[in-house]
């Protein structure tokens, strides 16, 4: 199927029809996939789904911790009092 890219502000975009996206049940997002050559869209139904899993499992094994330091360690809140 050809589609045009088309004009979107200061960006472009692709147009889908209405029966494309009732089809394949595309709501308001979609993961996009960028392999050899292609542009996949696959439909995301939740988009923080299994998220509460991941961050027990996270919480598990110990990799919950912050990657960058707290931005506030070195500050003084009394002089803001």
């Amino acid at each position: 199927m050809e589609t045009a890219i088309i004009k979107i502000g200061n960006s472009k975009g692709l147009r889908l029809s209405k029966t494309i996206l009732e089809k394949y049940k595309i709501k308001d997002k979609v993961e996009m996939i960028l392999e050899k050559g292609q542009i996949i869209l696959k439909p995301i139904d939740k988009p923080r789904k299994n998220w509460e899993n991941a961050f027990k499992e996270m919480r598990a094994n110990n990799d919950d911790k912050l990657l960058l330091d707290d931005v506030f360690d070195d500050e003084n809140f009394e002089e803001w009092s």
